[in-house]
C-alpha cells in the first residue's frame, strides 16, 4: 500500500446506523456477527394480497429520541432515519452543531438514497383518493402542506445540514442501489481535493410501502418464500429466488487526517479509494460478463493504491437474484483471477435485505467493523452451492480473520456501479 500525504488522507471518526437488526452501530453489528435475520412479515401496511408479504423492517424506531413529535410528523421516515444516524455519528465523533465561522463552511453532507420520501407522497395520494380533491369549508387543504417537501429525495441530506448548520456543501446521490457507496466515495474525494475538511456521508432508505412493494413484485425481483421469511434472502445459493426489501441506513463522519489529529479524534478506519462505472446495458439486469462492475473495482483499487494481494475481505452486493450474483462472481474473478478463491466474501443482505440507496452505507459499516474487530460476518441461508457461484461466501457462520483492506461492492438498477476500498488506519 502506498500511503498518501497526511493532508490527502481521509479517515472515519464517527459512525451511526439504523438497521433491521438494531437502532445503532453496536446492536446492528452484533446481529450481523450472530448471523441473525432481520426479515419478517410486513407490519407497515397490509401486504396480504401481494405475492411477497415480508421485508426487513427497522423495528421499534422512535423518532422522538431525535426530534420533536411536530417535526417527526412533517418529515418522511427516510429523513427521520437520516437525522438519527447523523446524531449518532456526530456524537460518536465528539462533534456538535458547527459554528457559523470556518467550520460550518468547510463542512458538507452527501447522502445516498433511491426514493427519499417517496412513501410520504404515496401516503398523500392515498389520502387524496380517500377524501377527494379540494378544500374543506374552513379553506384547509386535505393534504399536508409539508408533503411535497417531505417527499423530495434531497431532504434526507437537507435535514442533516439544518440540524448541524452544515453550510459548505449539500448534495444527494440517487444512483439506485449504488447511492450510499457513491456518496461515501465522492465525499472522500471532495476532502482529498482540498475543498472541505469534514463530510457527513452515507445512505438511507425507507420505502417499504404498497406501491414500491407492488412494483418490485411486478418485476418478479423479490423472493416469494412467504412460508420462510427469515430464510428467504439466499445470496449465491443455488436456490435463490430474488431479493428481500429492506430499509435503514448508515452514516459516517469523514475527516481530513490532519484535522482529525488536531482535535484528537478517534479514528476507526481510512477511506482508501473509490471507483464507479456504468454498465450501459439494461434497466434492471446486470451485464452478465460483469465487465463494468469489474472496472469499478479496479478503479477503486487503483485509487486506493493497494495491490490485489492486500484485499482481505469483499463485502458483496450479493442481492440473491439469479442473474446478479453470477454477474458479480464473474466480475470478482475478472479482477482478482485465481486469488478470488482465497478472499472471503459475504453478503450483508442475507440478513438485512436490500435497503436500496442505504445498502452500500450499511455494508461499508460492516467492512469497517471487520477491519476493527477481525470478524467477518456470514452469508446466512447458504445451503446449496451454485456451480456458477463458486467462491468463498463465508457460509452461515462468522469467521475470524485479519482484515487490513476491504472492498465493498454496490451495483444498482440502470447499471450504476460503485465500489469502495476501506483500510485499517496506520500511521
Amino acid at each position: 500500500m502506498k500511503v498518501r500525504a497526511d493532508d490527502e488522507r481521509v479517515v472515519i471518526t464517527g459512525m451511526g446506523a439504523v438497521t433491521p437488526l438494531g437502532l445503532n452501530v453496536e446492536d446492528s453489528w452484533q446481529g450481523m456477527v450472530e448471523g441473525r435475520s432481520g426479515v419478517d412479515r410486513i407490519t407497515q401496511f397490509d401486504a396480504s394480497n401481494l405475492p411477497t408479504t415480508f421485508a426487513a423492517e427497522v423495528k421499534n424506531f422512535d423518532p422522538a429520541e431525535y426530534m420533536s413529535p411536530k417535526e417527526a410528523r412533517r418529515i418522511a421516515r427516510a429523513s427521520q432515519f437520516s437525522v438519527a444516524i447523523a446524531a449518532q455519528a456526530m456524537a460518536d465523533a465528539g462533534l456538535e452543531v458547527f459554528p457559523d465561522n470556518g467550520p460550518a463552511r468547510r463542512s458538507g453532507a452527501l447522502m445516498g438514497t433511491s426514493y427519499g420520501g417517496f412513501a410520504s407522497a404515496e401516503e398523500a395520494i392515498r389520502e387524496h383518493e380517500r377524501r377527494g380533491l379540494g378544500y374543506d369549508k374552513q379553506g384547509l387543504g386535505k393534504v399536508s402542506p409539508f408533503v411535497l417537501a417531505a417527499s423530495l429525495p434531497n431532504m434526507v441530506t437537507a435535514h442533516v445540514c439544518m440540524r448541524y448548520n452544515i453550510q459548505g456543501y449539500s448534495s444527494t446521490v440517487c444512483t439506485a442501489c449504488a447511492a450510499g457507496t457513491q456518496a461515501i466515495g465522492e465525499a472522500a474525494d471532495l476532502i482529498r481535493q482540498g475543498k472541505f475538511d469534514l463530510m457527513l456521508a452515507g445512505g438511507v432508505e425507507a420505502v417499504i410501502s404498497p406501491v414500491v412493494m407492488l412494483g418490485v413484485c411486478a418485476m418478479r425481483a423479490l423472493s416469494a418464500r412467504n412460508d420462510d421469511p427469515t430464510g428467504a434472502s439466499r445470496p449465491f445459493d443455488a436456490e435463490r429466488d430474488g431479493f428481500v426489501m429492506g430499509e435503514g441506513g448508515a452514516l459516517f463522519v469523514l475527516e481530513r487526517l490532519t484535522q482529525a489529529r488536531s482535535r484528537g479524534a478517534r479514528i476507526y478506519a481510512e477511506v482508501l479509494g473509490y471507483g464507479a462505472s456504468a454498465d450501459a446495458f439494461h434497466v434492471v439486469q446486470p451485464d452478465p460478463q460483469g465487465r463494468l462492475a469489474g472496472l469499478a473495482m479496479r478503479r477503486a483499487l487503483e485509487e486506493a493504491r493497494v495491490g490485489l494481494d492486500e484485499v482481505g475481505y469483499i463485502n458483496a452486493h450479493g442481492t440473491a437474484t439469479p442473474l446478479g450474483d453470477v454477474a458479480e462472481t464473474v466480475a470478482i474473478k475478472s479482477v482478482f483471477g485465481e486469488r478470488a478463491y482465497q478472499i472471503p466474501i459475504s453478503s450483508t443482505k442475507s440478513m438485512l435485505g436490500h435497503a436500496l440507496g442505504g445498502a452500500g452505507a450499511i455494508e461499508a459499516l460492516a467492512c469497517v467493523q471487520s477491519i476493527r474487530t477481525g470478524i467477518i460476518h456470514p452469508t446466512i441461508n447458504y445451503h446449496t452451492p451454485d456451480p456458477a457461484c463458486d467462491l468463498d461466501y463465508v457460509p452461515n457462520v462468522s469467521r475470524q480473520a485479519e482484515v487490513r483492506v476491504a472492498l465493498s461492492n454496490s451495483f444498482g438498477f440502470g447499471g450504476q456501479n460503485s465500489c469502495l476500498v476501506l483500510g485499517r488506519f496506520e500511521e
